[in-house]
Parts: C-alpha cells; structure tokens; sequence
C-alpha cells in the first residue's frame, strides 16, 4: 500500500543519514588521529613535555572557573600514556591542595558493553606533604612533587593503558545522579559550538544521559545548564575545529544545523564549555 511504501521509504531514509553520519564521524576521526600523531609524536623525547605543558596550560584555565571553584565534586578522566590531552598534574591538585570530592572512569572488562561507571576516589592515598606540593607549584601543582605517588598508580590499567579502580569497589562508591557537579570530558575533537567527536564507543554519551536522568537536556540543540553535571570538554589546540579540515568533505551538511562543524547526532551530548591551552569557550544555548 501507499502508507506502507511511505513508511518504509521514511525508514530507509533515516538509516541513510545515520550511516551517513558514521561516516562522516569515522573520516573525520582519521584525520584528527593523523594530526595528534604528526603533532605528538610517541617517539620524540621532546613530545612528552611538549603535551605536559600544554595540558597544564589548559587546566590553569579550568582552575580559575567559577565553576570549578564553586564545585564540591568533579568527574575527571585518567589519561591515555600518550596521544591525548595529559591530566596526571591537574588530578594531583585537585587531590593534594583543593578538597574536591572526585570521581574518575571505569570500563570495566567487558569493552564492548559500552558502559561506564565514575567511581569516587579515596584521595588520601597519594602522597606529599598536605599538599604543599601542589600548592607551590602553581595552579598544576606541576613542578614540584612531580615523582608523588598518586592513589591510582596501583590501580591495574586497561587494554588503553589508563589505569582502572579495581572491580572490588563497593556499590556506595559508583557516581548516582546528582552526585558529580562538574565533568570533564574528553574526545578527539570539539568545535566553536560545544559538539564533541568522541572515540566511538559512547562511553561518555550514556554516562551523562544516565546522570541526567535520561532527560534530554544537553542533547544536540538543547540543554539546561543547570542541569548536573555541568560539562567541559578539554583538549589540545589540534583537536579544537574552527573550520572543517582540508581534504573532508561534509556534502554541505555535519553539524546538527546549529553550524557547527562535528557532525552529531540526537544522542549526542554538548558541552558547555570548551578548554584548549589558548582559550575558554563559553558554549552560547549549550
């Protein structure tokens, strides 16, 4: 029939323009990968400081947002060894000088789930003296103390190389709504309107939609910036589009319609607010 041909047209249509947009995704994923790995090269003994340096650079600027000091609890990623944005210095801080409750990622064994908990962290594990530290290096606690010891450096490490709570944490410890106020959140790359290209696995999509309680808030071309968790996403200078890299071709669209550059989807979380180590992007209607 006339309906049931309309339907099925309607149907084929819109898995067109979702594989349409994984492609897109998985295009520009390539390109920003290449351009890490020019940019930061594993094996230059130089790339090591270079990506330390400006990671602290943009976590000065976290340091200084209202938002973050006025935080009690903070969600925040343990970092790759190499190849992304580096948090070991702004994690010691955070655990040795500015009493926020903090809770970080676990996977978990099975990858493929796609679930992620944050787990909140007995910070008295790590070591220094009352965070002095921390506190006399500046606003990374990035100078002195560098070699501390820090409450996950014995935590096993997962197939990514980033250190995990191990799977005995107790139930009382896993982040519910409402728990975390301020989340960081990583990707491999963010644009002028707050949309963020993740890895592909949508480990942090799902985490903020169960925080949110599954409402749509902060979906793409929504949100409520009151909504918790409060979300910045954070990377370096060759990660943050302001234009769609040389060689991609969207077909005039990617984005959402809101003009941004990353193509996104309805399950796709904005952020609202962006860090890179030169500036601090205040996301307009995130």
């Amino acid at each position: 029939t006339t309906s049931s041909s309309s339907i099925r047209e309607e149907a084929e249509t819109a898995e067109s323009a979702i594989q349409l947009l994984q492609q897109q995704k998985r295009t520009l994923r390539k390109q920003i990968r290449t351009r890490i790995k020019s940019s930061y090269p594993p094996s230059d003994s130089e790339t090591a400081t270079k990506l330390i340096d400006r990671s602290d650079l943009t976590f000065s600027r976290l340091f200084r947002l209202p938002q973050y000091q006025n935080a009690k609890s903070v969600g925040f990623f343990l970092s790759m060894p190499s190849g992304e944005i580096q948090t070991r210095n702004a994690i010691r801080r955070i655990a040795m000088k500015d009493g926020k409750e903090l809770f970080v990622p676990r996977v978990g064994l099975d990858f493929e789930k796609c679930d992620m908990d944050l787990i909140r962290c007995d910070t008295r594990m790590s070591t220094g003296d009352d965070g002095d530290a921390a506190s006399s290096a500046g606003d990374n606690g990035s100078e002195d103390g560098e070699d501390d010891e820090l409450f996950y450096d014995s935590w096993p490490r997962n197939k990514w190389g980033i250190p995990e709570a191990p799977a005995s944490t107790s139930g009382e410890d896993v982040a519910q709504p409402g728990d975390i106020d301020l989340l960081l959140v990583p990707g491999l790359a963010f644009d002028t309107h707050g949309h963020r290209l993740g890895q592909g696995k949508g480990y942090y999509d799902r985490f903020i939609a169960r925080m949110r309680n599954g409402n749509d808030d902060g979906l793409a071309g929504s949100g409520d910036k009151k909504k918790k968790p409060f979300l910045i996403g954070v990377c370096l200078e060759e990660q943050f589009l302001e234009e769609v890299p040389h060689g991609i071709d969207f077909g005039g669209g990617g984005g959402g319609g809101d003009g941004g550059i990353i193509p996104v989807s309805d399950h796709d979380y904005i952020m609202d607010m962006v860090l890179t180590p030169s500036r601090t992007l205040d996301v307009p209607n995130a």
